[in-house]
Formats: structure tokens, C-alpha cells, sequence
């Protein structure tokens, strides 16, 4: 079969020519943080904010009470909302470092009690990955000479993770609470600044949301108007709904 040059084979051999050179050349490249760390609370929680107390406004809003009301129940869900997520991010974390910090103890009990066999499975480890018995031995042996070193890998080899990399859990906890705060206060703004209208409050949500969306699958690396759009449409979804309930209830009650 002949195989015929494209333009784009013609792009990846180049693209790989570059990597290649930039390598031998000593150059590198870094990636973003994958951790969790603060992004993970921050986007949850902006989200979070911005959806629940929308559809809570909607809800109220759709059952006929009057903006007084509205804006009563949007503070409240705010400060309440914010300190709950904030409170429960903050425990999640500490809860998460304490496990693996008991499973890393275990670890450097084993590593003490019982050296040699951790070094052979260390070794194991490295034949996995490719190496021949004998490189294996000498990379677990070099390895294992650093007590520090040999927790940390088999930590990242056993547990999958790296302990000394662990998120924060008070920046965590601030950042979904100011996050949380943000958020919520989006769909309360036309109340306070004199537009008390759900429709505004509804288009101004919207908007956000798609914005919130496509920033999203810009750090990411998803496809933005994609990201952008599910964010819209998940958080639209939970607004009608909580709408046509208050507009039920309204109605019955009113």
C-alpha cells in the first residue's frame, strides 16, 4: 500500500523534530497544578454559589413573593451557603490528610521493621516499568539508602499520591467560602442595585454561567463553547425546576 505525505503527517513530524531538538537542547516544559489544591474549591464553589442561589431566587420568585423577601432569602443563603461550604471543604481536607497520613505511617513502620523486603518490592516495581532485574535491584538499593526518598516512593507507587504535596485544608476552606460568596451574589444583584425583576436576575445567570463554563474548559484544556454550554444547560436545568416548583406551591398556596 502506498502511503501518501500529508500536510498534517507533515506537521507531526515536525511538531516531533521540535520536541526532540528542544530536548537535546535541555529544554523543558511544566504543567499546571493537577492537586486540587485551591482550584478544585474555588471552581466547585463559585458554581455552587451561583446555581443554588439562583434557583433559590427563582424559586421564591416564581411563587410571587415580593423582592423585600427575595433579597432576605438570597443574604441568608449566602452567608449560610458560604460558611457551609467553606466549613465542610475545610473538614473534607483535614479528613482526606489525616488518612493518608495514617497510611503513610503504616509505610514507614513497614519500611523500618522490614527493609530488605521493601526494597525487593521496590524492585518490582521497577521491572514494571521496564528495567531488567539487575538495573531494578541497584535502583531500589540507591533508592532505599534515603529513608525519605524510599516513603516517598512507595507512597506514590502504593498510594498514589505524594505526601508531601498534599493540599491545604485552610486554603481550601477560604477559597470555596469566598468562592461560594461570589457566586451567590451574582443572581442577588439585581435586587440590591434597584432591578428587581427575575428576568434580569435569571439573564444575568446565564451569562455567568457560560462564562464560568468556558473558563473552565480553558484550564482544562476542554473544548471552551462545550464546556461552556454543559455548565449552562446542567445549571438551567436545576433553575426551571426549582422554578416551576415555587410557581406550584405559589399558586396552590397563594
Amino acid at each position: 500500500m502506498t502511503h501518501h505525505v500529508t500536510e498534517d503527517d507533515e506537521a507531526r513530524e515536525t511538531s516531533y523534530a521540535t520536541g526532540t531538538a528542544a530536548a537535546g537542547a535541555g529544554w523543558s516544559h511544566r504543567h499546571r497544578d493537577v492537586s486540587g489544591g485551591a482550584l478544585r474549591p474555588t471552581v466547585f464553589g463559585a458554581v455552587d454559589g451561583l446555581v443554588t442561589n439562583a434557583s433559590l431566587i427563582a424559586g421564591v420568585g416564581g411563587a410571587g413573593v415580593s423582592a423585600h423577601a427575595v433579597v432576605l432569602t438570597g443574604v441568608a443563603a449566602l452567608v449560610a451557603g458560604a460558611f457551609s461550604m467553606g466549613t465542610g471543604e475545610y473538614i473534607s481536607v483535614t479528613n482526606q490528610n489525616e488518612l493518608v497520613y495514617s497510611e503513610v505511617n503504616l509505610e514507614r513502620t513497614m519500611l523500618a521493621r522490614f527493609p530488605a523486603a521493601e526494597q525487593a518490592e521496590l524492585a518490582d516495581y521497577f521491572r514494571e516499568y521496564g528495567a531488567d532485574a539487575e538495573t531494578a535491584a541497584r535502583m531500589a538499593a540507591a533508592v532505599s539508602k534515603d529513608p525519605k526518598t524510599a516513603l516517598r516512593v512507595h507512597t506514590r507507587e502504593e498510594l498514589g499520591i505524594d505526601h508531601t504535596e498534599l493540599p491545604s485544608p485552610l486554603l481550601a476552606g477560604v477559597s470555596s467560602l469566598f468562592a461560594f460568596s461570589f457566586g451567590a451574589l451574582v443572581p442577588l444583584l439585581p435586587y440590591l442595585l434597584g432591578f428587581p425583576f427575575l428576568a434580569v436576575t435569571l439573564t444575568i445567570t446565564a451569562v455567568a454561567l457560560a462564562a464560568g463554563g468556558m473558563v473552565v474548559g480553558k484550564l482544562t484544556g476542554r473544548p471552551v463553547l462545550r464546556s461552556g454550554l454543559r455548565q449552562l444547560v446542567l445549571g438551567g436545568l436545576a433553575i426551571a425546576v426549582t422554578f416551576g416548583i415555587g410557581s406550584l406551591f405559589g399558586h396552590h398556596t397563594g
